[in-house]
């Protein structure tokens, strides 16, 4: 058994963690306040802009639509990879890292194999938003396509368009020809769903879906003037809305994790003091025996 001194130094280490854990859990829980209202109002917004872009796409050439609307054959294919620039949100992080590399394992392993092959110029390159994903994909040079962690800095549209519109660019110049989302959806402080969402290029919806609603909009000026003008800006609204669902599942997934340490840490110290008790008890009653002891010998 641990003597008093060691059992009294990890009671005190363990509750300066569980203070420590507690302040996170509560700093979490106000940022994921302002976050969550954040995204639910920008989601009803992105969607049916994304709608209407989708069903004018569908009717619209893609010359017409502009180049964002291009579909090629997909050799050259860009992943954004949304995570934190912290850890200590539990899988928060792990989630899209582990998603990623399916991917590549996967979605995408056909495409290294052609491209060391027989020179297509098939490649995969991962762009990532936020400092730990970046820390794990920029470990191979091949894949990774450089960061865009400053964005956390300071979250809002302004900062996010740059991101996107230097993402427009590259598409529009051919350097891509397919660019995919990867983040975390947010449903809850203790639910987040990782979604795969193609941004790039604006596709129409599938044919079972356009026979469940139809669409009948008079449009002023032209269809072609209109996805012109609106494309770029729902590219940018869609990135804006990723990266806030992603930030508010990271408050979520922070709180949720820190409640858990600080429950467990309650638990600990409370296994701690038991074991801190039992082991005054019997350095007591060692004490007293030996007195007991002492006391019988000088009788004797």
């Amino acid at each position: 058994m641990a003597n008093l001194k060691e059992v009294r130094l990890r009671i005190i280490s363990v509750n300066s963690t569980q203070q420590i854990t507690k302040a996170m859990k509560m700093v979490s829980a106000a940022k994921l306040r302002r976050a969550q209202d954040a995204v639910i109002r920008m989601r009803p917004y992105a969607n049916k802009l994304r709608e209407i872009l989708e069903n004018l796409s569908g009717s619209v050439d893609a010359s017409e639509g502009g180049v964002y609307a291009a579909v090629r054959p997909e050799n050259k294919v860009l992943i954004v990879a949304i995570t934190s620039n912290r850890g200590l949100a539990g899988a928060f992080n792990a989630n899209i890292i582990r998603t990623v590399n399916r991917m590549i394992a996967v979605d995408y392993s056909a495409q290294a194999r052609e491209n060391s092959a027989d020179g297509t110029g098939k490649s995969l390159k991962i762009l990532c938003i936020g400092k730990k994903a970046s820390d794990t994909f920029s470990k191979n040079n091949k894949l990774y396509a450089g960061n865009q962690n400053q964005v956390y800095l300071d979250l809002n549209f302004e900062t996010a368009t740059p991101v996107a519109e230097n993402i427009m660019k590259e598409f529009a110049a051919g350097k891509y020809d397919r660019v995919i989302l990867v983040y975390n959806q947010f449903k809850n402080a203790a639910v987040q769903v990782v979604q795969v969402e193609q941004m790039l290029p604006i596709t129409p919806p599938a044919k079972s879906e356009k026979k469940k609603e139809t669409h009948d909009y008079i449009f002023e000026p032209s269809k072609e003037d209109i996805l012109r003008d609106l494309i770029p800006n729902s590219l940018k609204t869609q990135l804006y809305k990723a990266l806030l669902d992603s930030y508010a599942s990271e408050h979520g997934a922070r709180m949720t994790a820190m409640s858990k340490a600080t429950d467990n840490a309650g638990e600990l110290i409370k296994e701690l003091r038991l074991q801190y008790n039992k082991a005054r008890q019997a350095a007591i009653t060692g004490e007293i025996l030996e007195i007991v002891g002492g006391a019988e010998a000088l009788k004797g």
